[in-house]
């Protein structure tokens, strides 16, 4: 298989779905990390991708690294290679787009980190999902530290982290690590599909700044984050979509506003 084929974008009505596809466990190793970067840039500047999806089949998300490319490497590989890993799972993050992770099987490790990356996250409801390094006597290095516990609280993080556990995804419901369940595995990619296209027609601008305020506010003080907010709330009224928005609502009621993404 080659390299561009191990993640790839795939756009259809605005929606873009980024697909993990190294069969049998989509095991995340540096060639994945490498194309997983080369795609979510792709996804950040491609204007007709408007909403995103993460997705690694019916079978599994994520199961993690490869642990074998890892056990030989030194502290000296790791410093090195640990960068490109971070750096792969930021530009997930911060892809300026609404994001859903579709997750099928299991998300552990590097790919439970993935679906962190995400927005929200949609699980099939036999999917497993955890952070089980503390096995191989390591920690999470591609977020699960700082994301999980931003998400579901530091308590909640540092059992799921120091036990390496695996959550069923009732479990990871009930914690908020997950936000919906779906039945059947062969359903969670379209219900991200119908989440996503809620906002393939909708305010891009508006979106990018909501997703940036929330993120780079959770990332320091209230009051700097109510300066974002404010900064992103008045940067708004040079869009197009903002006139369009308050001008049918004027005129026809609110929800009836029909956007251009500019």
């Amino acid at each position: 298989m080659s390299e561009p084929d191990l993640v790839r974008l795939e756009v259809a009505d605005g929606v873009g779905t980024i697909r993990l596809d190294r069969p049998p466990m989509n095991a995340l190793d540096a060639r994945m990390q490498d194309a997983l970067l080369a795609v979510a840039t792709e996804t950040t500047e491609r204007p007709d991708v408007r909403a995103v999806i993460v997705y690694g089949g019916e079978k599994v998300f994520a199961a993690g690294a490869d642990i074998k490319e890892m056990a030989g490497w030194s502290y000296t590989d790791m410093v090195d290679r640990s960068v490109a890993l971070q750096a792969a799972f930021t530009a997930v993050a911060r892809i300026p787009k609404p994001t859903v992770a579709a997750v099928t099987g299991y998300a552990l490790g590097g790919g439970c980190e993935l679906a962190l990356a995400c927005d929200v996250r949609f699980a099939a409801a036999d999917a497993k999902l955890g952070q089980p390094e503390i096995l191989l006597g390591l920690i999470p290095g591609a977020g699960g530290t700082q994301r999980l516990a931003r998400l579901v609280g530091p308590s909640r993080a540092k059992d799921l982290i120091y036990t390496g556990r695996m959550v069923t995804a009732a479990e990871a419901f009930d914690i908020g690590l997950v936000d919906q369940i779906v039945p059947d595995a062969a359903d969670v990619y379209g219900a991200a599909v119908e989440w996503a296209a809620r906002f393939a027609s909708g305010p891009a601008y508006a979106l990018r700044a909501a997703k940036e305020a929330i993120d780079r506010g959770l990332e320091t003080d209230l009051v700097t984050g109510l300066e974002i907010e404010r900064q992103q709330f008045a940067a708004l009224f040079a869009t197009e979509d903002r006139s369009t928005g308050m001008q049918s609502f004027l005129e026809n009621g609110p929800g009836k506003a029909r956007f251009k993404g500019r």
